[in-house]
């Protein structure tokens, strides 16, 4: 991170140091970010599931050689901070939850177990099976709690214009917030990166920006 920081403007700060007076420092405030353009052209990138032990760092550095290259995952995937938008350990996770809905709880309940035991929504859930090619798409559409009491799961065929037979089946189903909470974590792991041969590019455009 200390060489990406090294092509930031800098600027002046005033102390009261009579001896100093004006330090020059980094402004880290600066942003590089990618043109939509850029980041719209699928052909440059390359699709990454982030594994429990990633971080920007060692994702650069096994796929561009250094991990002073972080700046260029998170670039790709428009992450201004990495803390929240990059997906959380398990360990780290369960904290957050806990933390985050313990003003729910009611002791001796934890805040994770608020989160386990309450409903963030309600679905009902329609699954459409083609009979003669197993062929299935399922729609699940979020209704509110009285219209989820009085969904009532049922399975009916119907016979289509064509001949052909289809089995609609309803379910219905719920989330907690540890479910969402868990879901929003795992839907950050789904990245992209922007192939190594265009690594090098990217750093001329960076210096070019701001030195």
């Amino acid at each position: 991170m200390a060489r990406y920081f090294n092509y930031f403007p800098k600027t002046f700060y005033s102390t009261q140091d009579i001896v100093r007076g004006v330090d020059t420092v980094t402004n880290i405030t600066a942003r590089f970010s990618l043109e939509q353009s850029f980041l719209d052209n699928t052909t440059i990138y390359l699709k990454y599931d982030v594994q429990e032990s990633d971080t920007p760092e060692i994702i650069a550095s096994k796929i561009y050689g250094s991990s002073e290259r972080h700046w260029i995952v998170l670039a790709a995937n428009q992450i201004i901070d990495p803390q929240w938008e990059w997906p959380l350990e398990y360990r780290t996770l369960i904290t957050y939850i806990t933390e985050k809905y313990s003003a729910n709880a009611v002791s001796p309940q934890t805040g994770l177990e608020w989160a386990q035991s309450n409903i963030y929504a309600y679905y009902e859930v329609q699954t459409r099976t083609t009979i003669s090619t197993g062929a299935s798409i399922e729609k699940k559409i979020e209704i509110d709690a009285n219209t989820y009491a009085n969904v009532v799961a049922s399975t009916v065929t119907k016979t289509l214009a064509d001949g052909a037979q289809i089995s609609i089946a309803t379910t219905k189903e719920t989330k907690t917030y540890y479910d969402y909470e868990v879901e929003e974590n795992e839907n950050k792991r789904s990245i992209k990166i922007i192939k190594p041969e265009f690594a090098f590019s990217l750093e001329e455009e960076l210096k070019r920006v701001f030195l």
